[in-house]
C-alpha cells in the first residue's frame, strides 16, 4: 500500500477539514466586519455630529485655501482644533443662508468653537486678516500690473510678458470666439478678475495671473455666463464680457450697470435708424483705453476733440464705428457681468450722469437727452 493511500485511509477525525474550516471562519469574520461597518455608518448618519459648544477659547489663525470646498474647510478647521468635526461645520454652513459665501484667506478664529459659531465668524469681515492685494473692479490689465508689481516686488514687464499668451494662463479658446464679424484679438483684458488676493510668496508673474484667471472662470461658471450669453443674449460670451467692461467704465454706480448694458444692446441690435446715425455706441471710454495701451496721456471726455473721438487709426473708438471694441477695456466685476447677461428692460438709447454720485438719467429721446446734458452741466458734473 502506498504512503498516499495509507494517509488517506488513516486520517484522524477532522484532519484535512481544518483548512476549510479556517477559510469559513475568515469569510464569516469578513462578512460580519463589513456588515458591522455598514451598520455603524448607517447609525452614525442618524447621530448628531460631534460638536463643541460655545464661541471658543484661545485664539488661532486659520488659512482657507483658494477654491476650498466646505468639506476641505472643515478638515482644515478640525486640524487646527477650531471645530470638533468636519460634519458639524458642513451642516452649520449648509444651514446658514450665507454659508456658501465663505471665501479664501486667513482668519482670526478660536479653538473649540461650535460649527455654527465658526461659520458666523468666517462670514464676519472683521475676522479676515487682509494682507492681500485688492484689485478694484474696472481696473485695466496695465493698472493691475502696476498694483501687482508694487505688492510682489516683481517688475511690470514680468507681468506684461506673462500676459502675452492668455491661453497659457488658463483662458480657454471658446472665450475668443465672436459672432459680430470682427477680427478676434486675443488679450488677457477682461479675464483678471477683480478681488482681494493673498498671493503665495516668491511666486512668478505667470502664477499670479493664473490665479486671477482661475478666479474669473470660477465666477463665470457660478453665474452660468457662457450658456446665458449664447442662449439669452444670442452673442458670444466674449462680446457680452466686452459689454460688461464698457458698462463698468461708463456706469457711475452699481445701480446703473445693467441699464448701461441695455442701452448698448439697444444701440447695437435695435431698430433705431430714426435716432442714431449708425449702430454705434458713441461711448468715449474706448479712446482713453487706447491711449493707455499706447502710452499717451488720457483725457476727460469733455476735453476730447471731435477728431480724437472719430480717429480712424484708433481701433477702440466707438464714434462713427459700428460694433464693439476689439477686446474688453478693463476687468469687470461680477455685478457688471450679471448686468450684461440680464439687463433690465428699457428702450433707452442715451444716458448721462446728472449728479456727483454718478447716477445717470436714461432716455430714448435725443431732445430729452440734450436737456439732461444741460442739467448735468448745471449740477457741475460735465
Amino acid at each position: 500500500m502506498s504512503d498516499e493511500r495509507y494517509r488517506s485511509r488513516h486520517r484522524r477525525p477532522g484532519e484535512g477539514r481544518a483548512p476549510i474550516a479556517l477559510l469559513v471562519v475568515v469569510v464569516l469574520v469578513g462578512v460580519l466586519g463589513i456588515g458591522g461597518y455598514l451598520g455603524r455608518s448607517r447609525i452614525q448618519a442618524y447621530l448628531p455630529a460631534a460638536d463643541y459648544d460655545g464661541a471658543g477659547t484661545e485664539a488661532v489663525q486659520v488659512t482657507i485655501a483658494q477654491h476650498a470646498t466646505l468639506t476641505t474647510m472643515g478638515d482644515t478647521l478640525v486640524t487646527k482644533d477650531v471645530v470638533q468635526s468636519t460634519r458639524a461645520f458642513v451642516e452649520a454652513a449648509d444651514a446658514n443662508p450665507k454659508g456658501q459665501n465663505i471665501g479664501p484667506g486667513t482668519y482670526n478664529l478660536k479653538k473649540h468653537m461650535s460649527g455654527a459659531a465658526a461659520v458666523t465668524l468666517l462670514l464676519d469681515p472683521k475676522a479676515r486678516v487682509v494682507n492681500g492685494v485688492p484689485i478694484p473692479e474696472g481696473t485695466t490689465a496695465n493698472g493691475i500690473y502696476d498694483l501687482l508689481a508694487e505688492s510682489t516686488g516683481l517688475k511690470v514687464d514680468d507681468f506684461k510678458k506673462a500676459a502675452k499668451d492668455p491661453k497659457a494662463l488658463g483662458v480657454p479658446d471658446l472665450w475668443f470666439e465672436r459672432t459680430d464679424g470682427q477680427q478676434v484679438t486675443k488679450s488677457i483684458e477682461g479675464f483678471l478678475f477683480p478681488a482681494t488676493y493673498e498671493f503665495p510668496k516668491k511666486g512668478t508673474a505667470a502664477e499670479y495671473l493664473k490665479l486671477m484667471v482661475k478666479q474669473f472662470l470660477t465666477v463665470a461658471d457660478s453665474i452660468n455666463f457662457v450658456k446665458r450669453a449664447e442662449n439669452d443674449r444670442k452673442i458670444s460670451p466674449y462680446e457680452v464680457l466686452t459689454v460688461a467692461s464698457l458698462s463698468q467704465a461708463e456706469a457711475g454706480n452699481k445701480d446703473d450697470l445693467g441699464k448701461v448694458s441695455r442701452t448698448a444692446y439697444n444701440r447695437l441690435y435695435g431698430d433705431n435708424s430714426d435716432q442714431l446715425p449708425c449702430k454705434c455706441l458713441e461711448y468715449d471710454v474706448g479712446i482713453n483705453y487706447y491711449y493707455q495701451l499706447t502710452g499717451k496721456p488720457t483725457k476727460p471726455s469733455g476735453k476730447m476733440t471731435r477728431a480724437e473721438l472719430r480717429d480712424p487709426k484708433n481701433p477702440y473708438r466707438l464714434h462713427d464705428k459700428e460694433g464693439l471694441t476689439p477686446t474688453p477695456i478693463n476687468n469687470p466685476g461680477k455685478a457688471a457681468m450679471e448686468g450684461a447677461l440680464d439687463p433690465p428692460k428699457g428702450d433707452w438709447l442715451f444716458f448721462v450722469a446728472t449728479d456727483k454720485q454718478g447716477h445717470s438719467v436714461f432716455t430714448r429721446d435725443y431732445q430729452k437727452h440734450l436737456q439732461n446734458i444741460e442739467t448735468s452741466k448745471k449740477n457741475g458734473v460735465l
